[in-house]
């Protein structure tokens, strides 16, 4: 039996629909730039598909559990325990309900570990149970990064592992992926592959617009047209949807997402200056005062009052002797144990775990005077430590400044932005792919190459290539740049 699902109007005025069995086998990526209309296809998706197959949405936002109002899905809160969870899903595949899997409110942590346990479960399920599902994930590029980001490696790895079970072997198993991102390049190309039908929507930058039009068998000049879509608008292809690439605009949907678009209205009479700083300042009836009160001291009584507040801590403070030079030996100390840790031959590829407890026992051996330092601080030092700096080699001033914008990244990516910044600084060569990845703690240059790309994608750096094929880095937000050095230059061995 044939199901055709309507999703709306071609260009040339006739309806549009997908063959459901055929998406069953062959799977769909949705692609649009936040606004495109993402989450308004897939509730026409899920709405015009839900008489006919079991339906999973992972829902990052709680835009879609207004599903359960007319259509009959179960939302189901990830707030429980990572075991419920899995024995609900089992569940879900055994009754063969549809469900809506709340994430919101969750970390992005929690919203990745308990993403995965629910996909593992549905993945898992006994044979006898193996169903037709649509399971639907929004905003894949959380759950399937291309890269590390903010959220831990262990969250990152049991998510992918999840989202490559769905794409990559879901099938024999009845699941059938469902996948809307905001930008391709976001998302692991070994998810992003195993999709056969594509409905491309508004984009803007290059390279999304490039992917796009090579996924439709478009030409590269004719990928500007997805900038201009309207909201709504997708170019579509695939054996579900047509043999040709068509724009396609997405029909009305019944029910209402909660994360739509504020609308604009007109402001309320403005009442006059004191009511209104009465509205914000005072509490109403059975509210708590706000702790940020309007300033009412002068500028006088407040440097007066700190005055009186030093020299009260002053006369309270026994007289202690003071030792000038007792911090500046104690890290002078803790930079040559970096150094000796940094020096072992396989340093680079250990845990850093494992090097945090050799450096407690190398600190307890060299009777550091005071507290070792804290795992957080040691995972700093050591990514300087790694980028090789010393004092004799930087300025102060602007290797503080290149560790600032190193704290924006994820601690195990600062030791291979400042190892740059250090060639860049001293106008040094450009590191060759081995360092980078020596700094990195792999052996893999693929893995160094990804891990460039990923911050000049966020803007932290910038690279671009000489006439001879050497790599020439610039950092924006320092105003440094690197000699060129050749990627495939053999690495320090250290």
């Amino acid at each position: 039996m044939t199901v055709s699902v309507d999703i709306g109007a071609r260009g040339n005025g006739q309806r549009a629909v997908l063959d459901l069995e055929e998406l069953l086998a062959t799977r769909l990526l949705v692609q649009g730039n936040s606004g495109s209309g993402k989450s308004h296809l897939l509730r026409r998706l899920m709405e015009q598909s839900a008489p006919w197959v079991q339906q999973c949405i992972v829902d990052p936002e709680g835009d879609f559990v207004t599903l359960a109002d007319g259509f009959g899905h179960v939302v189901v809160d990830a707030a429980g325990c990572e075991r419920d969870l899995g024995l609900i899903a089992d569940r879900v595949r055994r009754h063969r309900v549809s469900v809506v899997l709340n994430l919101e409110g969750l970390d992005v942590d929690r919203q990745m570990r308990a993403a995965a346990v629910f996909l593992n479960g549905l993945f898992e399920a006994d044979r006898d149970v193996w169903y037709p599902m649509l399971v639907v994930v929004d905003e894949a590029q959380l759950f399937a990064p291309a890269a590390s980001g903010d959220a831990d490696e262990e969250s990152r790895r049991q998510s992918l592992a999840a989202m490559t079970n769905l794409m990559c072997r879901g099938r024999k198993r009845g699941l059938a992926g469902v996948i809307a991102t905001q930008r391709l390049a976001k998302l692991a190309k070994n998810v992003a592959a195993e999709a056969s039908n594509f409905l491309m929507g508004r984009t803007f930058l290059d390279i999304d617009m490039a992917r796009a039009a090579d996924l439709l068998g478009m030409e590269r000049r004719q990928a500007e047209a997805f900038r201009n879509l309207d909201r709504g608008a997708f170019v579509g292809l695939g054996p579900a949807i047509g043999r040709k690439p068509e724009a396609i605009r997405i029909g009305a949907v019944q029910s209402e997402g909660r994360g739509s678009s504020p609308k604009l209205t007109p402001l309320p009479e403005q009442p006059a200056a004191e009511d209104a700083a009465g509205l914000i300042f005072r509490p109403s009836l059975g509210e708590a005062a706000p702790r940020a009160q309007a300033a009412t001291a002068s500028t006088a009584d407040v440097l007066a009052q700190l005055a009186r507040s030093r020299e009260a801590a002053a006369a309270a403070a026994p007289e202690a002797r003071v030792d000038l030079f007792a911090d500046a030996e104690r890290e002078k100390a803790i930079a040559e144990i970096m150094a000796a840790i940094v020096a072992e031959p396989d340093a680079s590829f250990q845990p850093v775990s494992a090097l945090y407890q050799d450096f407690l026992v190398r600190c307890r051996i060299a009777r550091l005077p005071g507290e070792a330092p804290d795992l957080p601080r040691f995972r700093r030092e050591l990514a300087i430590a790694k980028a090789g700096v010393d004092d004799a080699s930087v300025e102060a001033s602007d290797w503080e400044q290149a560790t600032l914008v190193a704290a924006s990244l994820p601690e195990d990516v600062r030791g291979v932005f400042l190892l740059v910044a250090k060639a860049a600084l001293t106008k040094a060569p450009c590191p060759s792919d081995g360092e980078i990845a020596r700094a990195y703690g792999t052996r893999s240059p693929g893995r160094a190459r990804r891990l460039l790309a990923y911050m000049e994608e966020r803007g932290f750096l910038t690279c671009a290539a000489d006439m001879r094929g050497a790599r020439i880095v610039m950092l924006p937000d320092l105003g440094w740049q690197t000699a060129p050095g050749f990627p495939d230059a053999l690495a320090k061995t250290g």
